[in-house]
């Protein structure tokens, strides 16, 4: 019982008062000035690895991990800060795959990766990244295990491209795993979007 007075309480589990009283965050915040100096590095790190040398080699590999870390970072900072908007749920997919996207083109452009693969690649990621949107009013299709293995063989594969050195048969084994990683989760992802659309949605990502 609440004496005369007192401010009604509101229904629902606790925190959800404040969690509804809390500011929706600034577009400009730490989350998304890492998203856009990732796209701003893309360039950059094309342009270095374009010229070829072993010197320049050796800066694009440490700006695609340069720019790999700030992925991580930003999406790290956005979910522990409430820092999460609606330019970072778009601008950060879309920084992802220009970074490998961008990388993969310049490499089968040079001849060091055949064209196949960043075709299968591309598709594969672009493809869910519009479903993913697709479904967005539905539910979240989550990053799975399988989808964290993808990115990390897929960063691995695309250095030993980048940089110089005798790598020999372990670009095309590592690639070839992060190309069949790609595939087999994709069709995971498709798997949990189909589940979304049923009357009873199955949680998505494990």
């Amino acid at each position: 019982m609440t004496s005369p007075g007192a401010a009604p309480q509101p229904l629902g589990p606790p925190g959800t008062a404040q969690e509804a009283q809390r500011p929706a965050p600034g577009l400009v915040n730490v989350a998304n000035v890492l998203t856009v100096i990732r796209i701003v590095m893309v360039p950059a790190f094309v342009l270095c690895l374009a010229a070829g040398t072993n010197g320049w080699r050796i800066a694009a590999f440490v700006l695609f991990w340069v720019a790999s870390a700030t992925d991580f970072l930003d999406g790290r900072l956005a979910r522990r800060r409430g820092l999460v908007t609606d330019f970072g749920k778009i601008a950060d997919p879309i920084a992802d795959k220009a970074l490998t996207g961008a990388a993969l083109i310049t490499l089968s452009a040079m001849h060091s990766l055949s064209w196949w693969v960043t075709a299968v690649i591309l598709v594969r990621e672009v493809g869910i990244t519009v479903l993913r949107f697709a479904v967005i009013h539905r539910g979240v299709i989550a990053a799975s295990r399988g989808g964290k293995l993808k990115t990390l063989l897929q960063m691995i594969a695309i250095s030993l491209y980048i940089l110089p050195g005798p790598f020999g048969i372990a670009r095309p084994i590592v690639m070839g795993l992060a190309v069949a990683v790609t595939l087999v989760t994709g069709v995971d992802y498709v798997l949990q979007a189909a589940r979304l659309g049923k009357p009873a949605p199955a949680q998505g990502g494990t």
